[in-house]
């Protein structure tokens, strides 16, 4: 997938599920089926965390994760590794703040989609500059996934950004789920993107299905 135009990538940003081999309690691929299965529109394969797979076992899963994506035209994100996005022709990228520079990144990865999480707006206006197709902003509610994660700071960016005339799309993240994401589309954001909402949830299809409803207008 090369880069989207802004609208089409604001679609795609409306159910965003990431996921790796250590936020799931059951096999990572089917729980990717079942989320598909549910509707989520993009995913973004992380892994981080306490016993995350490395080398040739990251490979293979990404690899799996990433046919389940192209059978069910599911654009496939990387996140942080952009080896692994360019041995696969992975279609984008994620990068932190503390990630290789955006500016060398997008140097890397030509043509594809780029997202950056940004926690400020002097960050999202330097990102935009650099290369950045998306933002990612959060957390938005309390979590535990993320063990280096920020302060929470809910949408008051989301909508500063709205605020200034800023059109890039905008997917929250951090603690969201069916009940609270519409709060989070009511301050600018396009989509929200969410982990154990739907990876830990008794019924993935199902959970991925509520989030839906709630964040399509």
């Amino acid at each position: 997938m090369a880069r989207s135009n802004s609208d089409s990538l604001k679609d795609l940003l409306k159910v965003y599920f990431i996921m790796g081999s250590t936020n799931c309690t059951k096999n990572p691929a089917e729980v990717l089926k079942e989320a598909i299965a549910g509707g989520i529109t993009l995913f973004q394969y992380r892994e981080k965390g306490k016993g995350a797979l490395a080398g040739d076992k990251k490979y293979e899963l990404a690899k799996e994760l990433q046919s389940i994506c192209i059978e069910n035209h599911i654009p496939f994100i990387i996140n942080d590794d952009i080896d692994l996005a360019m041995a696969l022709n992975a279609d984008g990228v994620h990068i932190g703040q503390e990630d290789d520079p955006v500016e060398m990144v997008r140097e890397k990865i030509g043509d594809k989609t780029l997202g950056i999480s940004v926690h400020t707006y002097e960050e999202a206006m330097t990102s935009i500059q650099a290369g950045a197709d998306y933002f990612g902003i959060g957390p938005i509610y309390p979590t535990n996934t993320k063990e280096d994660v920020r302060s929470v700071q809910g949408t008051y960016l989301i909508e500063e950004i709205r605020k200034k005339g800023l059109k890039t799309p905008i997917v929250g993240i951090g603690g969201i789920t069916a009940e609270n994401a519409k709060p989070v589309i009511k301050a600018g954001a396009d989509g929200v993107s969410v982990i154990t909402a739907i990876s830990h949830a008794e019924s993935i299809s199902d959970a991925a299905a509520e989030l839906r409803k709630n964040v399509f207008r």
